[in-house]
């Protein structure tokens, strides 16, 4: 097994994407803290207890996990979610930033409220994790973090100001991250899961479907314990995908055309040649399988 002996904490692991992230990592070995706050997928209260219902799946497969149930949008909460692996199993080894929430509005009905609230889960959250997190893989000279990021963030989606903005942060820290840590032993990767799970539930046009095979949230965990393994030792600072039962490699933003004129160019000696230089380079924007006309919220 690829993490046998290793300690991986996955943060919003109650449920979807998260719940099969941690069941893939305990399958290859690893023992696993389930954090989850039990709220609704607008961040919410719930009288649920998924983190511990996880336990149990985890303790059936017969690794060793434990629950915790700290917001990652609290800087002392992350704290108590990392010293909960180490209290427990003695070591941190594995962080998945996974933890998120939807507040889906059109940017014109958007509160202030609800940028905030999805910002401090999903872009804070890993932030406040990481920083609890690193000081101990460095000081033990390995560690893995694996940053939970989407194609809302890195290609577009409609009515996700918010979500969008806080998963393209999550594609920085992830890089900046890799850069900081590479020489102590830690990989620092994202990936942009798929899966059909109450949040994608909330997407406009994604309401009352039916989930097909390609769409199960738990075809995610694999790749995720991979990157968490030491035969990923040379994988740092990528963005990696799936699509369908497949997964996908993102290429960072890099130039790919260029308009140049010694001196500089005008407005109007741009707009001249605009479209013969940059035309056929334009991108088209939004998830593929979601592009369409949008409904008006």
């Amino acid at each position: 097994m690829l993490l046998e002996g290793k300690v991986a904490v996955v943060t919003g692991s109650g449920r979807g994407v998260g719940r099969g992230i941690a069941l893939a990592l305990a399958r290859e070995g690893a023992k696993v803290v389930i954090n989850d706050v039990g709220c609704e997928v607008d961040g919410r209260g719930s009288a649920q207890d998924p983190a511990a219902q996880v336990v149990k799946e985890i303790e059936a497969l017969g690794s060793q996990a434990a629950p915790n149930y700290d917001s990652v949008a609290s800087f002392s909460g992350a704290e108590n979610i990392i010293k909960t692996a180490v209290e427990k199993f003695g070591r941190i080894d594995i962080l998945v930033n996974n933890a998120g929430i939807v507040r889906d509005r059109s940017i014109a009905k958007m509160s202030e409220e609800d940028f905030d609230a999805v910002l401090a889960v999903h872009l804070k959250g890993t932030f406040n994790c990481g920083r609890h997190a690193i000081p101990l893989m460095r000081e033990q000279g390995y560690g893995r973090i694996i940053n939970i990021t989407s194609s809302a963030g890195l290609r577009g989606n409609f009515g996700q100001s918010n979500y969008g903005a806080a998963k393209a942060g999550i594609m920085g820290l992830t890089l900046v991250w890799a850069i900081e840590l590479g020489k102590y032993g830690i990989t620092v990767n994202a990936m942009a899961p798929a899966g059909l799970t109450r949040m994608v539930g909330t997407i406009p046009g994604m309401e009352g479907k039916e989930p097909p095979p390609e769409m199960n949230p738990e075809l995610n965990g694999p790749m995720v314990a991979f990157l968490g393994s030491e035969k990923a030792a040379h994988v740092n600072g990528q963005i990696f995908g799936r699509r369908g039962f497949g997964y996908t490699i993102f290429q960072q933003p890099r130039p790919i055309a260029m308009m140049y004129k010694p001196g500089g160019l005008s407005a109007s000696e741009i707009a001249a040649n605009f479209d013969g230089v940059f035309l056929e380079h334009l991108q088209t924007i939004g998830i593929p399988q979601l592009r369409k006309e949008e409904p008006k919220k």
